[in-house]
């Protein structure tokens, strides 16, 4: 009896959906003409709704203010927590409908750079593999990862692994390699890493030792005294570096295309700067880890990533033959 009271209590404080539609939309649009437009109802219909939601609340959610209608600070309050109850019911709606078979909706938070250069990409793969699954893509902050406060259902990550109830599969290891264009190449002559002096070069604000590194790893003193230039985004640098700005050390994951191409060459072999404790991780809650989205995503990524690292293995094979 308690909990058919409990239940039966809960229900006098949930307002029929038609009315917080009505509401949304009105509030959205500031017209209960634009909101019966977009709802394919009349303006009264639209007006009565709202006027039953007020007459539960008790309290007025709009002001009348010529011919458009204004959001009272109750109202704002409101509207703005039945716009997120409304999202979150039409996403467990579409779950549960794809539910039937492997399908389903993927919220993926990924770093911007990472997802430009390398995943997105290979994305039209995954699709082909898993037409019932739809993701939208979150942009993820280096370092942080809260799947309850950011609502994601998993998320590529960088950095050292911090993410407490995270399962986790290690991705790859950073790899900086240094790549110019061409044209810069031939006419400052860069031929060894003692002539990468002779050019800018090009910094990520965040990476500011990388450059001394990759000297120490040649046996070569680092002097910082040349002309740099800093970004704050790969995704920055990269056309930079096309553009002749200078050379860059980049993840050799954010330049594949340009590679390919000739647009950008990588200058001297072997010359990777690997950082131990740099690594990319796919993440995602552990009771999230048999959803279908999820684990479709986990498959098919797992694999991206081992056809990579054999690729790489017969590329380092073939330049040691």
């Amino acid at each position: 009896m308690r909990g058919a009271h409990s239940h039966s209590y809960s229900r006098k404080l949930l307002p029929p959906l038609s009315a917080l539609m009505a509401f949304d939309a009105a509030a959205r649009t500031g017209s209960f003409t634009l909101a019966a437009n977009e709802l394919f109802l009349t303006q009264g219909a639209v007006s009565r709704q709202i006027l039953l939601l007020e007459g539960l609340l008790g309290i007025r959610l709009f002001e009348r203010v010529r011919k458009r209608v204004v959001l009272t600070p109750a109202g704002a309050f409101y509207a703005e927590r039945v716009r997120y109850a409304l999202a979150a019911l039409a996403t467990a709606t579409a779950q549960t409908m794809a539910s039937r078979g492997k399908g389903g909706i993927l919220r993926l938070g990924v770093l911007p750079a990472f997802g430009n250069r390398w995943l997105i990409p290979r994305m039209p793969d995954f699709f082909a593999r898993h037409h019932d699954v739809t993701v939208h893509f979150v942009s993820q902050p280096p370092g942080s990862l809260d799947f309850a406060q950011q609502n994601l259902d998993a998320a590529v990550c960088f950095g050292v692994p911090a993410w407490p109830g995270a399962k986790l599969h290690k991705l790859m290891t950073e790899e900086l390699i240094p790549v110019a264009g061409p044209r810069l190449v031939q006419e400052l002559g860069i031929r060894t890493p003692a002539d990468v002096v002779r050019a800018t070069q090009l910094v990520h604000s965040s990476q500011s030792t990388v450059w001394p590194e990759w000297y120490a790893m040649q046996g070569l003193d680092y002097v910082g005294s040349w002309p740099t230039l800093s970004f704050d985004q790969f995704t920055m640098i990269v056309p930079a570096a096309v553009a002749g700005l200078g050379v860059a050390l980049v993840p050799a994951i954010m330049v594949e295309s340009e590679l390919a191409t000739g647009a950008l060459v990588r200058l001297f072999e072997p010359s990777a700067l690997k950082r131990p404790g740099h690594h990319h991780y796919l993440a995602y809650p552990a009771e999230k880890q048999d959803y279908p989205p999820v684990a479709a995503f986990r498959e098919w990524l797992l694999a991206k990533v081992a056809d990579r690292r054999e690729a790489d293995a017969a590329r380092h094979d073939a330049g040691g033959a």
